[in-house]
């Protein structure tokens, strides 16, 4: 259960691939938004910080180890714009598990464009990496994140109550899941073609 390297893949509208520090003027266009941080476990960030980060942290684009991650740029295929980003972590080699979350540019909003990268990227960790289960931790006032859970099929498993002292507030938080057959129940044997993507 590994990722040696992120290679671009597509749906119909959207291309999924590694982020780059040509990316930079995109990625501060929406992550020094209070409104895109609020339910995510950063502040507004600087042109400086996702500098730094993209020769860092997020120049990574492999997953070998128990708490390695990466960070997928979403582009839109008609605009050549960056509009988002999915994170895919492995939480525990062992037990086949990983985690899920994303962000997106709210101008490019309403559009299903992130149910779309995340559901691609679900065919990533449980075809090509072997994932077995996949998690993904929602803010309970995050309306929006929760649909697309649901859109996703993830089921919800547990609602901890005041669990976190996020950004000086006790919040409550979602915690939603979905196993590998469970996903592969939705979809054709063969399902990057049949859900319309494709490597390249």
């Amino acid at each position: 259960m590994h990722l040696e390297q992120i290679r671009p893949f597509s749906t119909d509208r959207l291309r999924l691939r590694g982020l780059t520090p040509q990316d930079q003027e995109a990625l501060y266009a929406y992550r020094l938004l209070a409104s895109v941080c609020l339910f995510v476990p950063f502040e507004p960030m600087t042109r400086a910080e996702i500098a730094e980060r993209l020769v860092t942290r997020w120049a990574n684009q492999s997953l070998k180890h128990d708490g390695d991650g990466v960070l997928i740029g979403i582009e839109e295929i008609a605009s050549g714009a960056l509009i988002g980003d999915i994170s895919l972590q492995i939480t525990s080699l062992h037990d086949g598990n990983g985690e899920i979350g994303w962000v997106l540019n709210p101008a490019f909003g309403g559009k299903g464009l992130a149910t779309e990268a995340a559901h691609s990227v679900l065919h990533l960790a449980f075809g090509e990496m072997g994932i077995r289960r996949v998690i993904a931790r929602v803010d309970t006032r995050n309306t929006a994140s929760i649909r697309l859970c649901e859109t996703l099929g993830m089921r919800q498993e547990a609602h901890l109550v005041e669990n976190e002292l996020f950004k000086g507030v006790y919040t409550d938080e979602l915690n939603f899941a979905i196993l590998d057959r469970e996903f592969a129940r939705t979809h054709e044997p063969n399902p990057i073609n049949s859900c319309g993507s494709h490597s390249g």
